[in-house]
């Protein structure tokens, strides 16, 4: 277990501030999934899910989340992953 809380959103949706010159990307089996992570620490603050391409999956742990009024977690069966991601796609 990683400790990865995953926020998922859109692409059109998600934009990096700062740091991308930080980021060591790896891809590995299909090669869909773009993993990115910190070139200092190790940590995966974000990636591209091969279950949602067309989305970001945000590591809620790297997010200043004082600034959210509310933040609700809901459980996701990630052993059997394939039979459930199709409820996590973004279509654009």
């Amino acid at each position: 277990m990683t400790g990865f809380l995953h926020l998922i959103v859109p692409q059109a949706q998600f934009s990096l501030l700062v740091g991308e010159d930080n980021l060591s990307e790896y891809k590995f089996n299909t090669g869909i999934a773009k993993h990115l992570f910190c070139k200092t620490c190790g940590v995966k603050s974000y990636y591209i899910p091969r279950s949602n391409p067309k989305g970001v999956s945000i590591n809620m742990n790297c997010v200043d989340q004082s600034t959210f009024d509310q933040i609700t977690v809901e459980d996701f069966d990630g052993q059997n992953w394939e039979d459930n991601a199709a409820s996590l796609v973004h279509l654009a």
